[in-house]
């Protein structure tokens, strides 16, 4: 192989490896005056942002709307953000504390709807695999979710739903990670008995 091509081979690799640049560089670059760096945090965690919070409310638009007032909060606090600490759990505190505002407000139940069509529940196997049943199956979940307090859903959404890790759901509820653990347990086992009793 002729050194030039083999040297081009070489630099398209180290190419590929290069890291993204990390959330806390991108952070300081806005500070610095850089808000095309924003941006890239919004391209970084939109879609995520919008399936967590479309977790919480039944409505695409709606949940859409929040994740863009989530991004404007987050753009205007950007000087309140410590930057030892991780960047996404900050910014899903203030997206699921959107999200259960807007229903506090209208006095509705956040749970209304917590599963999509696409959702793999956990705990629940249907015994068919006949859609029909499914979609019973889930309903029954959604109303038994519905009976749990709410510091009890929230872990379980977060964590068995969304597959955060005990530390960041910690950092996005503001809570100790022991705190989120003993929740998550109690959450589960507190479904189970409604789910059975349900059942009988």
């Amino acid at each position: 192989m002729p050194h030039h091509t083999k040297t081009r081979v070489t630099e398209i690799r180290d190419s590929e490896q290069e890291p993204l640049i990390s959330d806390t560089r991108l952070v300081e670059e806005v500070r610095q005056g850089e808000q095309s760096a924003f941006g890239t945090l919004v391209q970084r965690y939109e879609r995520r942002l919008v399936r967590v919070i479309l977790r919480f409310v039944s409505d695409l638009d709606l949940a859409e709307d929040l994740a863009q007032e989530t991004f404007l909060r987050a753009y205007e606090r950007l000087d309140q953000f410590d930057p030892a600490r991780r960047f996404s759990p900050w910014l899903f505190r203030i997206g699921v504390n959107l999200a259960m505002d807007h229903h506090r407000r209208r006095r509705r139940r956040i749970w209304t709807i917590l599963f999509s069509d696409q959702s793999r529940d956990r705990w629940i196997e249907p015994a068919a695999a006949d859609q029909t049943m499914k979609r019973d199956v889930q309903q029954e979940v959604r109303r038994v979710i519905d009976q749990l307090p709410e510091k009890y859903r929230t872990v379980l959404v977060l964590r068995d739903m969304e597959n955060f890790s005990s530390s960041e759901i910690a950092a996005i509820l503001n809570r100790r990670e022991a705190t989120i653990r003993w929740r998550l347990a109690e959450a589960r086992i507190r479904f189970q008995e409604l789910w059975e009793k349900q059942r009988d």
